[in-house]
């Protein structure tokens, strides 16, 4: 375990230090396994997260969603349904924020494009876009979030899933989909998921009918740190997520 600087010592680091020092030792460990990031967590980055969430500059909620709006790329996570399917490409995973009370997680997957043996054979196979679908709003002081969509689609896989791409994807969607919908949109009870073996879309049912919570502990202009959860008896999760345009 690396060696952690107290609290006391935290106080004195400006918080551009702190964001810095958090992007660089989560580098290269989104693609650990799962317990290995709840304990990394844990034993490395809970200081940091902890001092960073006395600062944050926008306590309140509805302040929170004008800063959201736009793109951002998730560089580490403990989310577990992430990685519900297997050869997710990490940075071709996005989170997009809409002005119209939409939001959505998109994200690349491609079989074998971690292996240079594997990618041989999987080269002539396609890859899979996938896309989560939320509406959000701020009730009580808090983010509301109602998942109301997962869509998928084929892809070339030798042509990256760009932001440009995903955020037309999304608008698309939203437009084509829901705009019309009414406001209370009823989720569906069973997923149509194409491509999918049935324990996979269980999995997907599970997370897609759950209610979700979603606390900001920190964010600002370039940078977001989330504690986010399915369901009140989940552990929580945490997400460091960075601006891009």
């Amino acid at each position: 375990m690396a060696n952690v600087i107290s609290t006391e010592e935290l106080t004195s680091w400006s918080t551009a230090e702190i964001k810095n020092h958090i992007i660089e030792i989560v580098k290269g460990r989104d693609l650990d396994p799962l317990k290995a990031k709840v304990e990394f967590y844990k034993n490395e980055l809970a200081p940091y997260c902890t001092e960073l969430s006395q600062r944050n500059p926008f306590p309140k909620v509805a302040e929170q969603v004008a800063i959201a709006i736009g793109a951002w790329v998730p560089i580490w996570s403990t989310i577990p349904f992430q990685d519900i399917l297997p050869g997710r490409i990490h940075e071709q995973s996005y989170q997009i924020f809409h002005n119209d009370g939409y939001y959505a997680n998109i994200a690349r997957y491609a079989l074998g494009h971690q292996s240079g043996f594997w990618r041989k054979f999987a080269s002539k196979l396609p890859a899979y876009n996938l896309m989560i679908l939320q509406q959000y709003s701020v009730e009580n002081e808090q983010w509301n979030i109602k998942n109301v969509g997962i869509f998928q689609v084929l892809a070339n896989r030798e042509i990256p899933l760009t932001i440009e791409d995903a955020d037309k994807w999304f608008t698309k969607n939203v437009e084509s989909k829901l705009r019309k919908a009414s406001s209370k949109i009823d989720l569906q009870q069973e997923l149509d998921l194409e491509d999918m073996d049935r324990n996979t879309v269980k999995k997907f049912e599970k997370a897609y009918l759950a209610t979700s919570f979603l606390e900001h502990l920190y964010i600002d202009n370039d940078f977001r740190l989330v504690k986010s959860k399915r369901e009140v008896t989940q552990r929580s999760s945490y997400t460091i997520a960075v601006r891009r345009e």
